[in-house]
C-alpha cells in the first residue's frame, strides 16, 4: 500500500483512525446491562482467524496479534485490494491459502 503520486504529499500527514476488530456479537440490552467484572462475552470470530484492520471504518488489511515488549501489536498478513474492500469482509484463518 505504497503511494507514489505527487499529490499524495499534500495529504500524507492527515490523521486517520486505524482500528483492529477482534470480533462481534449481538446482545440484548438487558444482557449488556448485566455485564460485570469477570463477565465473558463470546465473539463470532475463531481464535485462528485473522483480524480485520480498518482505516476510518474501511477494511484495508487483515492481520494477527503479536506482542511488542509489553504491548500488543499487529502483523499485517494480507492487504485488501480496492475491489475486495468493496465486498463484505470475509473471514480468513491464519495461514490459509488465497
Amino acid at each position: 500500500m505504497t503511494f507514489t503520486t505527487r499529490g499524495f504529499d499534500l495529504i500524507k500527514d492527515v490523521d486517520v483512525r486505524l482500528t483492529v476488530e477482534l470480533g462481534r456479537t449481538d446482545m440484548k440490552l438487558k444482557d449488556v446491562l448485566n455485564l460485570a467484572a469477570d463477565s465473558v462475552v463470546v465473539l463470532d470470530r475463531m481464535t485462528d482467524e485473522l483480524l480485520d484492520v480498518m482505516v476510518n471504518g474501511k477494511l484495508i488489511a487483515r492481520g494477527e496479534v503479536v506482542t511488542q515488549g509489553e504491548r500488543f501489536g499487529l502483523r499485517i498478513v494480507e492487504l485488501i485490494g480496492q475491489e475486495a474492500a468493496v465486498e463484505e469482509p470475509r473471514r480468513r484463518t491464519k495461514g490459509a491459502d488465497q
